[in-house]
């Protein structure tokens, strides 16, 4: 078939990756002038379907309200008169049950691993490199981290995931570059997690796509799309173009499209940060990743740099960077890897994220004939992207999925 995916991401590459393989002539829709210019420009670097887990999670809520007002915060609230992000925190605070955390947990977990497997499968066919690094130690600060942490430890071990709890000297044999002068309660170390450089690999991938023959079309921005006698149309720019079958794998954007079709789902643009330094003295770097458990912040190594991400904003979607978001990067930067670089001298970044309150992504066919949907991964977009689009590629072909989709799909909303 002729198949249109909307949307250059990694998300959208992976699917356009996979469709090709699988046959079909592809062609990738990217509003920016290149892949990998928004959400994975940002990316934190982790492919970790250890940590994977959804942001709701129980004692989450009360978390938040305690660092509310602190000069530090993993959250930032905008109020705002919109319904929908109101719609949004009531479906989140819902999430936040043991058992809801559960279940989500578990649907990230199962496309996560098989999300990895099939990457390091892409990586050693195609010999790619991008700055790949092993292991994620997640810090975990107080004995109150640690409670919090108990669910997801459980659920590691009924997975067979492997994992181990260490105490802070361990941590420093895996970490050596950590402060001495930064306490913390415990450590959970998984070993098979990894990090990585997200925007090279996208590039690279896309490139690989293009010896296939999948076409990319950039600066190309999609205002809507119908079914028209048994093929998909889409207008771009005023011009009108058809497909037999298209994917949206837009984004934030993706939402909007999905409304103008009659689909509603409960995303929700949530605005993230990073910080990427230069690493001035190497020993004193970190060897691979790193998860501030406290303030949800990763520390990735990416070759001769440092990549901070995390810090949470509710209620606004301008390019502005928010002080305190930067303070927060700047504050685990320092207090883990103090020596390793001068974080103040960080390029930073902010970007909208398409945030689902619950965190599995939404994958498959949706009402509309031939259209399908690959969105709402998140912050966990590259940990989940080969995965997400080797069922959507399998989808669009006709073929049953390698793995249960049960929970994927438009039917978990009803």
């Amino acid at each position: 078939m002729q198949v249109a995916v909307i949307g250059g991401g990694v998300i959208g590459v992976c699917t356009a990756y996979f469709l090709a393989a699988a046959g079909h002539e592809v062609v990738v829709i990217e509003r920016y002038g290149n892949v990998a210019q928004e959400t994975s420009f940002g990316n934190a670097g982790m492919i970790a379907p250890g940590y994977a887990a959804p942001w709701a999670a129980p004692g989450m809520p009360r978390k938040i309200l305690s660092y509310l007002f602190r000069p530090e915060t993993p959250v930032l609230f905008k109020p705002s008169l919109d319904p929908a992000l109101w719609r949004w925190i009531r479906k989140w605070l819902a999430e936040c049950e043991i058992e809801r955390y559960r279940i989500n947990k578990g649907r990230m977990q199962r496309i996560a691993l098989y999300s990895q497997t099939l990457l390091q499968q892409i990586s050693a066919q195609h010999g790619l490199e991008y700055e790949q690094t092993s292991g994620l130690l997640q810090l975990l600060r107080t004995k109150h981290d640690l409670r919090l942490a108990q669910p997801a430890l459980e659920m590691l071990g009924a997975a067979d995931v492997e994992h181990r709890l260490v105490d802070a000297d361990a941590a420093k044999l895996i970490e050596p570059g950590l402060s001495d002068t930064t306490k913390f309660a415990a450590a959970l170390y998984l070993p098979r997690d990894e990090s990585g450089n997200c925007p090279l690999f996208t590039r690279q991938l896309k490139n690989i796509a293009q010896s296939v023959g999948v076409e990319f079309h950039f600066n190309s921005r999609v205002d809507s799309i119908e079914t028209e006698h048994g093929r998909v149309a889409f207008q771009i720019d005023k011009r009108r173009f058809s497909a037999d079958a298209v994917v949206i794998s837009a984004g934030t954007d993706s939402a909007h499209l999905l409304k103008q079709i009659g689909i509603r789902i409960p995303v929700y643009p949530v605005k993230g940060y990073c910080a990427t330094a230069h690493i001035k003295n190497f020993e004193h770097a970190p060897n691979g990743a790193v998860m501030d458990e406290s303030y949800k912040v990763a520390i990735t190594r990416m070759g001769s740099r440092i990549r901070i991400a995390g810090t949470a904003e509710l209620g606004s979607t301008t390019p502005v960077l928010h002080e305190r978001a930067l303070r927060t990067l700047i504050k685990v930067g320092e207090d883990w890897f103090p020596d390793a670089a001068n974080f103040h001298n960080s390029t930073f970044w902010c970007g909208a994220r398409p945030m689902l309150p619950d965190g599995a992504p939404l994958l498959g066919a949706t009402p509309l004939k031939n259209v399908f949907i690959n969105i709402g991964d998140g912050s966990s977009d590259w940990t989940m992207a080969a995965g997400s689009g080797k069922i959507v590629a399998d989808l669009v072909s006709g073929r049953v999925p390698e793995i249960d989709t049960d929970g994927l799909t438009l039917a978990r909303y009803g």
